[in-house]
Parts: structure tokens; C-alpha cells; sequence
């Protein structure tokens, strides 16, 4: 009888670094044979090309009706889906005897308890458990006062600067996010002061069990011996775990996709410092909250990934326009209340005329 499969489930707030993390754990698989599910939010599949680019290969296998299946060169399996999470699972578990490990990246909007509890179901349970729960923090949004884990010093900071005013549901997706935790990892401590690090993990601490490890790391350079193989089964005791979203119909249940949503702007080339320069202004100006994409430059063969969280911006080259590409600029805009019209108009300006 064949063991059950592991598998991880990486949760965090957006920009937290879940994708970040995922590409060191594939870059470093030694030989483990990995399932990677990535779920999604907007309409471009911006974290699965970004796994599928980690630079250990891949070819498309298949289509499947609830995302796309990729075989990468190690070993390891890439998908992603939007919203059928079943039939993917289904997938793997008829392959399980080529897989070690399944890790699942959850939208930065996902509440984690609902996905946990589904390995409850008869057919996942007999084949799969959930190896642990881990949750990013993002240290610098969170030791400026945003999405913290206690309510009240993001309320502080809400009363000193009016610009930081955000809906309790995003402090609450917050919290669950922690309340699901077996490990909770701190992200981006290289761009923090270790004062703010201890003040974070002071934040967090309040949220979770004396049981929980909190783990720092640097651009998710971790020991995969901290991250897999922890045994938590976190599906038979995660009933125990009390969220904000424990009571209430469904619709209550899928509050993050209802009240979050994505613009995709899709352009030219453009000019890198003006295109910046301008999502710099609409996050100033408009609730949005996550910024990410790929960028064709005007004077660069290579594409540009942007990640923006707040109004701190990353970027980098990943790879070369294949020659089968048209360069273009693709970017995805998470927020509430986003006119798609307005921003599109707004980030026209940086294209380069063709």
C-alpha cells in the first residue's frame, strides 16, 4: 500500500513572498519529486510562469479544464489552476507513486482553513495529508502598521496617517492566515532593521500557539529540512483552530474573492522609470494593494518581472523574449474598488510609441 503524499501548503498575504519561497524549494529539491499547485488570483498566470521559469526546465504535458499541467526537467510537476482544485488533486493522487511532496501556493486572498479541511474529503484524506501549514509575514508591511496581526496597532497606525485606512476584512483574512499556521516564516528581513524584526515576531507571537516555530528568512532561503517532512497532518486538528470566518453562510465563507479584485493592463513596450513613476501614483491614489507582471522594455531583450506590495516596488529580469513571443507588457492589479478604465488610461502613459 502506497504512503500517504505530504503536502505543504504555503499561505500568506499578498506579496509575502509565497512564490519567492517556492522557487528555492524547487531550485533545491534534490532529487524530491515534487507536485506544485499554484491557485491563482486575476486572469493571468503570472506565479505559475514565474515557477515554470525557475530555471530547471519545463514542457507543457497537457490541458486539463481546471488549469494546466507542466512536467519540469527534475522530476517536479507544475500547475495551476483558478478554482477546480479537485479534479487536480485527483490528477496527482492517480500519479502518486511517482511524487515525495505536493506543495500548494494559496492566493494571498485565500483563507487557508477551508483548503485544509477539504483533505478531509474521503478520497483525498486516504491519499494525501498536509505535511504543515506555512505562513509568510512580510516583515516591512507588517512593521509599518499594515495587515498586522493585532488589530489595535493597525488601528494606531490607521489614526496617525489616514493614507493606511484598510477594512477590518483585510486584518481579519490576516489573522486566519497565522491562525492556520504550523510554521509561520518571516519574509524580507534583509530590508528591515532588527528592531523591526523583534517588534514582528512580537505581532505574531500574540496569534499563534507557544507551539508554532516562526522562522526568518532572506528571499526564502531556507534549510528545506525546516520547511518539509513536519508531519503536523494539520487536516485532524484544524476543526480546533477558530477563525473569524468559522460562522456564516458560504457566501460569508468566500469573502475574499467577493470583496478583492484584479484589473489586468495589458501594453507595449514601455519606459521602465515612467512606467513605475506611474504605478507609484495610482497606488497613492487608488486601494490597491498588489501589483504584479511581466514587462517588455523598450531598449532590453530581457523581461522584466514587477512585484509591487504597497508602495514598495521589485523588480527584476528573468529570462529572454523567446523568439516565438511578441514582447509585451502584462500586469495584474489587486485591490477593492478598481476602475479598470481609469488605470489602464493611467498606465497608457508609459508605453512607447510604436
Amino acid at each position: 500500500m502506497l504512503a500517504k503524499i505530504p503536502v505543504t501548503i504555503v499561505t500568506g498575504f499578498l506579496g509575502s513572498g509565497k512564490t519567492t519561497l517556492l522557487r528555492h524549494i524547487l531550485e533545491n529539491a534534490n532529487g524530491r519529486r515534487i507536485a506544485v499547485i499554484v491557485n491563482e488570483f486575476g486572469e493571468l498566470g503570472i506565479d505559475g510562469e514565474i515557477l515554470r521559469g525557475c530555471g530547471i526546465g519545463c514542457d507543457e504535458d497537457g490541458q486539463e479544464a481546471a488549469g494546466q499541467l507542466y512536467e519540469l526537467s527534475n522530476g517536479c510537476l507544475c500547475c495551476t489552476v483558478q478554482e477546480e482544485f479537485y479534479p487536480v488533486m485527483r490528477e496527482l493522487i492517480e500519479r502518486r507513486g511517482e511524487l515525495d511532496h505536493i506543495l500548494i501556493e494559496t492566493s494571498g486572498l485565500a483563507l487557508p482553513k477551508p483548503l485544509v479541511q477539504a483533505f478531509n474529503w474521503p478520497e483525498i484524506k486516504n491519499a494525501c495529508t498536509v505535511d504543515a501549514v506555512v505562513t509568510l509575514v512580510d516583515v516591512p508591511a507588517t512593521a509599518a502598521g499594515l495587515f498586522a496581526a493585532n488589530p489595535q496597532a493597525v488601528d494606531d497606525q490607521r489614526r496617525a496617517d489616514p493614507n493606511l485606512d484598510h477594512e477590518s476584512p483585510l486584518h481579519e483574512l490576516f489573522e486566519d492566515q497565522l491562525l492556520a499556521a504550523d510554521l509561520v516564516v518571516l519574509s524580507k528581513t534583509d530590508l528591515v532593521e532588527p528592531a523591526a524584526v523583534e517588534q514582528v515576531i512580537a505581532l505574531v507571537r500574540e496569534e499563534l500557539p507557544a507551539q508554532v516555530k516562526v522562522l526568518a528568512s532572506d528571499r526564502g532561503r531556507l534549510d528545506l529540512d525546516l520547511i518539509l517532512g513536519l508531519s503536523h497532518a494539520s487536516e485532524e486538528s484544524i476543526h480546533l483552530r477558530e477563525s473569524h470566518h468559522d460562522h456564516g453562510d458560504d457566501e460569508e465563507h468566500d469573502h475574499d474573492h467577493d470583496q478583492f479584485e484584479s484589473v489586468v493592463v495589458k501594453l507595449p513596450r514601455v519606459d521602465r522609470e515612467r512606467l513605475l513613476a506611474c504605478l507609484q501614483e495610482l497606488v497613492e491614489q487608488h486601494r490597491i494593494f498588489r501589483i504584479k507582471g511581466f514587462v517588455a522594455l523598450a531598449d532590453k531583450p530581457m523581461r522584466l518581472v514587477v512585484h509591487g506590495v504597497g508602495q514598495r516596488f521589485d523588480s527584476y529580469f528573468d529570462r529572454r523574449w523567446q523568439a516565438e513571443e511578441t514582447p509585451s507588457t502584462h500586469l495584474v492589479l489587486i485591490g477593492q474598488e478598481l476602475d479598470a478604465e481609469v488605470l489602464t488610461r493611467a498606465l497608457q502613459a508609459a508605453a512607447i510609441e510604436a
